[in-house]
């Protein structure tokens, strides 16, 4: 079965057993972490970040609550 033919049989599904594919497809998927390729742009990406945390903005959590509670 081709790739289109599947993928016409899954939208013809009701949502919630999409949804149920989804989950079964994402659980496969962290299940084998290392079979999931990460394209080199997200790896230096996250070596970026990491390279100086400090340079991240970062808030306490009082902020967070004080921000959340000025947005009411």
């Amino acid at each position: 079965m081709s790739s289109d033919a599947l993928l016409q049989q899954i939208l013809a599904l009701p949502a919630e057993e999409r949804m149920r594919l989804l989950e079964q497809i994402w659980d496969s998927l962290a299940a084998n972490e290392s079979d999931v390729p990460v394209p080199d742009w997200h790896i230096a990406e996250l070596d970026r970040r990491l390279a100086d945390p400090a340079e991240q903005a970062t808030l306490t959590w009082d902020q967070v609550k004080e921000g959340l509670n000025r947005k009411r």
